[in-house]
């Protein structure tokens, strides 16, 4: 990334130099400005969002749980009467 930023070099020389294609170049270039303005790597990132989604998932599943229960224990405690 560097090198075709500084150098005199264009982005697919330094591409081909690198054995990679120009998209790939410009892909690290967008993943490390992510990092420097979010101070994580970007995996690190993905897998922070993973784990929030299954937890959110898990709460979801939970709050629907206990719901029935509720409904059980009304329907048991005026079944007893």
């Amino acid at each position: 990334m560097r090198l075709a930023a500084v150098g005199d070099k264009t982005k697919a020389k330094v591409a081909r130099e690198l054995g990679v294609r120009v998209n790939q170049l410009r892909q690290w270039r967008l993943d490390f400005e992510e990092e420097e303005r979010n101070g994580a790597p970007k995996q690190e990132l993905a897998t922070a969002e993973q784990d929030l989604g299954t937890l959110r998932r898990e709460n979801a599943r939970l709050r629907e749980e206990n719901e029935i229960l509720k409904k059980a224990a009304i329907y048991f405690a005026k079944a007893s009467r």
